[in-house]
C-alpha cells in the first residue's frame, strides 16, 4: 500500500466536508455512517462472491431482503409495469452484472470507483428520455467520469481485470435505466419499492443460477461465515440501513447538498479495499479515480431535482 494512500483519502474527505455547511451536525454524522456502510459493502460483497457464485449470492441476498420487507409488499396502483421493469433493471440484472464483475475483479477499489458511472449514465439517460437540459459543466463532469475509468482500466494492477470492470460498468448502465423509470413514481416509499425489487429479483436469479452455476448444496453447506456475512451485510447494511437513512435525509435536504457527500462512499470503499482486501493502487488508479470522482462531483453539484426514493445499491 503506498504511504500516500490514506493521506490522499483523508484530504478527499476533508474537501468534501466543505459542502456540509447547510447540514445539521447530527445529519452529517448520519451521512458519514451511511457512506461507511456503503463503502464496506464492496469488501463484504467481495468476500461473499469469493466463495458463493455471483448469481446465487445475489439471489440469497434478495431472499433475505424479501423475508424482511414482506410487510411492505403492496401494489403500486397504476405503476406495476414500471415497478417490474425497475425490479429487473435495478435488482436482478444490475446485481447479477455487479457481483459477476466483482467475482472476476480482485481490486475492490476499482469496482468502488466504476460504480460511480451510474451518475453520468443516469444524466445521459435523463437527456435522452426526459429531455433534461444539461450545460457544459455537467458535460465536462460526464467526460471526466468516463475518462477516469478509462485511465483506471490501463493501470497495470487492473489491466487483467477488464472483463470484471466492464461488467460493473454494465451494471451501472442498467441501474441508470431503472433510475430514470423510477422518476415517474413519486408516491412510493423506499421500503415498498425495495420489497418489490427483492421479491421480483430472486426467482429469475435462482433459475439462472441453477442453469449456469453448480454445486449449490456444497456451496450452501461449506461456505464460511465471511461469505454468509457478506450476504447478510449487503442485504441489511446497504439496502436497509443505508437507503433508509438516505431516504430520511432526502426528505430534508436537496440533492445539491447530499449528492456530493455520497462520494464519501467510494472513498471509504477505496480505503477498505486497501486496508482489508490489500488492494495495490498505482498512479494511474489515483489519477483515474480522481477524474471520475471529480466528474461525479460536478454532476452532483449541478443537479437540483430530488433523487428517487427507492434507489438501491
Amino acid at each position: 500500500m503506498p504511504s500516500s494512500s490514506i493521506p490522499c483519502i483523508a484530504i478527499a474527505l476533508l474537501r468534501l466536508s466543505c459542502y456540509t455547511e447547510n447540514m445539521a451536525p447530527r445529519h452529517l454524522l448520519l451521512m458519514i455512517i451511511i457512506c461507511l456502510v456503503w463503502g464496506f459493502t464492496f469488501v463484504a460483497g467481495k468476500a461473499g462472491v469469493s466463495e458463493i457464485p455471483p448469481m446465487l449470492f445475489t439471489a440469497l441476498r434478495y431472499i433475505l431482503l424479501s423475508a424482511i420487507l414482506l410487510p411492505f409488499l403492496r401494489i403500486v396502483e397504476g405503476h406495476m409495469p414500471e415497478v417490474i421493469f425497475i425490479s429487473l433493471a435495478m435488482g436482478s440484472v444490475h446485481f447479477a452484472l455487479f457481483y459477476g464483475g466483482m467475482s472476476l475483479a480482485d481490486n475492490v477499489s476499482a469496482v468502488a470507483v466504476a460504480t460511480q458511472l451510474g451518475v453520468p449514465f443516469a444524466t445521459i439517460m435523463s437527456i435522452v428520455f426526459l429531455s433534461e437540459q444539461v450545460g457544459w459543466r455537467r458535460w465536462t463532469g460526464i467526460a471526466l467520469a468516463f475518462g477516469g475509468v478509462m485511465i483506471i482500466s490501463f493501470d497495470p494492477a487492473i489491466i487483467d481485470e477488464r472483463i470484471g470492470l466492464a461488467l460493473v460498468v454494465g451494471a451501472a448502465f442498467i441501474g441508470s435505466l431503472g433510475t430514470i423509470v423510477m422518476k415517474r413514481i413519486s408516491d412510493t416509499g423506499v421500503y415498498q419499492m425495495q420489497a418489490w425489487i427483492a421479491m421480483l429479483s430472486w426467482p429469475p436469479l435462482i433459475a439462472v443460477s441453477l442453469i449456469f452455476e453448480s454445486n449449490h448444496v456444497a456451496v450452501l453447506t461449506q461456505s464460511s461465515w465471511q461469505a454468509w456475512g457478506g450476504v447478510i451485510y449487503t442485504a441489511l447494511g446497504a439496502s436497509l440501513i443505508g437507503h433508509a437513512g438516505m431516504f430520511y435525509l432526502l426528505q430534508r435536504y436537496d440533492v445539491s447538498i447530499t449528492s456530493p457527500l455520497t462520494l464519501m462512499a467510494p472513498i471509504f470503499g477505496i480505503m477498505f479495499g486497501v486496508l482489508v482486501w490489500g488492494d495495490v493502487l498505482g498512479a494511474r488508479f489515483w489519477f483515474g479515480g480522481a477524474f471520475t470522482l471529480l466528474g461525479v462531483l460536478i454532476i452532483g453539484l449541478r443537479k437540483r431535482e430530488f433523487a428517487p426514493a427507492g434507489a438501491t445499491l
